[in-house]
């Protein structure tokens, strides 16, 4: 079964909108794109119409509208307060989480002529296949070679790897380049700073 397939388990029998279009605010559209996440965590979402588990989703950006993933509803999370100090406090549904099925947040795909009525809106059967089937077959994955070299100074090898680690958390994939390379041809590295292709040579630069 492919990623565009829709499978038995899912809600789609013309009842009622059995799929889904996620609109991601840009911020979140570039943190998933940073670190790849199997899943997808929604909160804050308000009106009547909540997705179901199994159903399909598909996952856009706005302005212009793109199509960038696609997913499954998975088990919703318990229901959360208002005021997470305050125990009386009226009860909210909890998160939408959406178990990703195909990620394309690097070549986001046009969705032009999809009408989206807020940060979910229901879709039919038919938009939803129309949507999954403009990504086409996956393709094929292979192996890179993915690394990352600081220069540090410290005391020992065991505090050098400390120091690694911390400059890791606290400067992360929008300031760290990290170099890749097809498994086997080296020569072909390409240094990536926030998931894009970025020089490393100051002397092309100038």
């Amino acid at each position: 079964m492919t990623d565009t397939e829709v499978r038995s388990s899912g809600t789609i029998d013309g009842s009622g909108p059995g799929a889904w279009a996620v609109l991601l605010p840009a911020e979140r559209y570039e943190a998933e794109r940073l670190v790849h996440h199997d899943t997808l965590e929604l909160t804050g979402l308000d009106g009547s119409a909540r997705p179901r588990p199994g159903d399909p989703v598909a996952v856009l950006v706005d302005a212009p509208p793109r199509l960038v993933a696609l997913g499954r509803v998975a088990a919703a999370t318990a229901e959360t307060r208002e005021d997470p100090d305050d125990p009386q406090s009226e009860a909210g549904p909890g998160a939408l989480v959406v178990t990703y099925t195909r990620r394309v947040f690097d070549e986001p795909v046009p969705a032009d002529g999809l009408a989206l009525d807020g940060p979910v809106t229901g879709l039919d059967a038919a938009t939803w296949r129309e949507l999954a089937d403009r990504l086409g077959p996956p393709p094929a994955r292979r192996s890179w070679l993915v690394s990352l070299d600081l220069p540090i100074e410290a005391a020992s090898p065991a505090e050098a790897v400390q120091l690694f680690w911390a400059y890791v958390q606290e400067l992360g994939p929008r300031e760290l380049p990290a170099f890749v390379s097809p498994s086997g041809d080296e020569l072909a590295m390409q240094a990536f700073v926030l998931g894009q292709e970025a020089n490393q040579d100051p002397e092309e630069d100038d």
